[in-house]
């Protein structure tokens, strides 16, 4: 069982997006209007896209956005491993900071890789969100 991450289109991310992030809204609410600018990447494993995060970068600074893995999925690393790859990725980019909008009851996830909760929080969707970023050197 081999598990790569490679760079997509961004409407590869669209299904897992929407079953993951907001099944219960339009297909359309999980598009994002830059979409069609940003890197998109995909965690495949046995050739099946299991988990998609969506990167923007813009000033020398790097938002990644709709970071999601497949329901039957989680809990096996595959979060980890793409959000690994992108600071890595970001880092080669000489970016400033890396940050996210992440739901406020998964900060403790984005802590792991360094990332810090900021003051700026808001809700979304019923859902409360807190801009987390992590300074790059």
């Amino acid at each position: 069982m081999k598990n790569e991450i490679r760079q997509i289109t961004y409407t590869d991310t669209w299904n897992i997006r929407h079953r993951v992030m907001w099944p219960n809204q339009p297909f359309d609410y999980i598009k994002l209007p830059e979409d069609a600018i940003g890197n998109h990447f995909g965690l495949f494993k046995n050739e099946k896209i299991v988990a998609v995060v969506s990167l923007f970068i813009n000033d020398g600074e790097a938002q990644f956005r709709k970071l999601a893995t497949e329901i039957q999925e989680q809990g096996q690393g595959y979060g980890t491993l793409l959000l690994s790859y992108l600071i890595d990725f970001t880092s080669k980019q000489k970016v400033k900071k890396i940050w996210c909008n992440a739901r406020a009851d998964k900060t403790s996830f984005y802590t792991k890789f360094g990332m810090v909760p900021t003051n700026k929080k808001y809700t979304k969707g019923g859902i409360e969100f807190v801009v987390m970023e992590k300074k790059m050197t």
